[in-house]
């Protein structure tokens, strides 16, 4: 079914890139949660969902672009803290 890990075609797709920004924060959110605590996490996801966001994925230019971009890594973002709350503890009463 797979026959990569990730590649810059799954990095063009909502859950590839979703993926991707989760890991990438998990895997160094160590430190930025020591050196600025837990609220800039989130700053820190967006801030990798918008450079993979640039990169991968620029479809248009101009003013539409822009705002598509940063509408995009909302999401992403968004999904990203989410999927990992779910997994991280599912029955949590918020």
């Amino acid at each position: 079914m797979f026959d990569d890990f990730m590649n810059a075609d799954i990095l063009t797709t909502f859950v590839g890139m979703t993926t991707a920004v989760t890991v990438v924060v998990q895997f160094t959110k160590s430190i930025v949660k020591n050196k600025f605590g837990d609220s800039a996490v989130r700053f820190y996801s967006f801030f990798i969902a918008l450079i993979l966001t640039i990169i991968f994925k620029r479809d248009s230019s101009g003013i539409e672009g822009i705002v598509l971009i940063i509408i995009n890594t909302m999401m992403i973002t968004m999904a990203s803290i989410g999927s990992y709350h779910m997994l991280s503890d599912p029955m949590a009463k918020r």
